[in-house]
């Protein structure tokens, strides 16, 4: 088949498919997005006292959508620096979280005998609530940035080790057995045969971990104050600037999208193989 042939079967092919790929990927989640926006306009409309409309919103936030990292004192920075900062404390913390959690999770997917000693651990630990662990961070350190750093990393722990020793406990047996009849030796199995077919698993607690860790890290600027996004939510909410908290709301929620999209991306990258597109 030469090119041209191939270039009209797909044409024919995209003429197809185009209408389900505009669907699912644009008018569907328009629509969506369409109907929170309209939920919103008429929730403002019963409380417009205090709930700026869509429009209102964008209005009183165009300075900080254009201008996002302005400088214009010690405490007034752009929201793009806070976004930064924020970025910043969670990317910390994750890394860290990510390497005590996968060789935690191999060590429990391979020996019952770490699994009894520190599944206890985790099942005590993984119930309590981020919030909690602030007061302990800030005795320890006493220092806010340091303290959020450790609450990111303490709370992206666990679903990276539970996910992690739940894809070395599904390797294929056959695949061990492999192994063992070439004479691989502990190490080389682990690099060789677990740690490559727990990877879809142990990506899948990644995410999960950061999704959780952008999560907290707003709830605990809100407490520890300085430079954050979380502290920027609390700080304009105190002015009675709800048209700033909504702006607020949308930036966190694109930027754990974009967070979450880079993992993904890297997962394909590093497994060679597709991700599922959430980890609902």
């Amino acid at each position: 088949m030469n090119i041209a042939a191939l270039a009209v079967a797909g044409q024919v092919a995209w003429k197809r498919v185009k209408p389900v790929v505009l669907r699912e990927t644009v008018l569907l989640p328009g629509a969506g997005f369409l109907g929170l926006i309209a939920l919103w306009w008429i929730i403002a409309l019963f409380r417009h006292e205090m709930m700026p409309t869509p429009l209102e919103a964008l209005t009183k936030n165009w300075d900080y959508i254009l201008h996002p990292f302005y400088v214009r004192g010690p405490g007034d920075l752009g929201i793009g620096w806070l976004l930064l900062a924020s970025l910043r404390r969670v990317s910390i913390g994750f890394l860290l979280g990510a390497a005590v959690a996968i060789p935690v999770g191999l060590l429990i997917g391979m020996s019952r005998t770490a699994m009894l000693m520190i599944n206890p651990i985790i099942q005590v630990l993984k119930p309590v609530s981020p919030l909690a662990w602030l007061p302990i961070a800030l005795a320890m350190f006493n220092l806010a940035e340091p303290s959020a750093i450790f609450v990111i990393f303490i709370t992206s722990l666990w679903s990276t080790i539970i996910n992690t020793a739940l894809g070395v406990a599904s390797v294929p047996r056959d695949y061990l057995e492999v192994s063992q009849v070439l004479e691989m030796n502990h190490r080389r199995r682990i690099w060789k045969i677990i740690l490559p077919a727990s990877l879809p698993y142990i990506f899948t607690g990644l995410r999960i971990s950061l999704g959780i860790a952008w999560l907290v890290i707003v709830a605990v600027e809100m407490l520890t104050g300085g430079i954050g996004i979380g502290f920027f939510v609390w700080d304009e909410w105190n002015r009675l600037n709800v048209s700033s908290v909504f702006l607020a709301v949308l930036v966190i929620g694109l930027t754990g999208l974009v967070l979450d999209y880079i993992l993904i991306k890297i997962q394909v990258w590093v497994t060679h193989r597709p991700a599922s597109s959430s980890t609902i």
